[in-house]
């Protein structure tokens, strides 16, 4: 990850089948196929801010795949981008599509607690 804020969009060659599914009749808990566009706001590459992009992106590829964007925003280099989305921790994750916005703070190497926040499984 680097330090100024970048953008990711995966599609992929894998398993071009299971991406057809997906994208073609998504089952109950499995996103449909519009882009999924995530932010996540970090304060520098501090350990916590690394374990949350790689725990994004390991999470993204295997509910996903093919149909996300990952825009990571340092905001030691531009604070001013936090009063947008209401940033008061880090760091913290935006999903802003598809609707409607959802927040998860911290680290998120809780999968089954970001799965739900991010409303691709149903809550326990």
């Amino acid at each position: 990850m680097s330090a100024a804020a970048k953008t990711e969009k995966k599609t992929s060659s894998k398993s071009p089948a299971k991406n057809r599914k997906a994208l073609s009749k998504p089952a109950k808990g499995e996103p449909a196929g519009e882009i999924w566009e995530l932010k996540l706001y970090v304060a520098g590459q501090t350990p916590k801010s690394v374990t949350a992009f790689n725990n994004l992106k390991n999470l993204c590829e295997e509910h996903l795949k093919g149909i996300y964007k990952i825009e990571v925003i340092d905001l030691l280099k531009n604070p001013q981008l936090a009063k947008g989305d209401q940033i008061l921790a880090l760091p913290t994750l935006v999903r802003k599509l598809p609707v409607p916005i959802r927040k998860i703070i911290g680290d998120l190497s809780n999968t089954e607690r970001v799965l739900v926040g991010l409303d691709l499984r149903v809550g326990k």
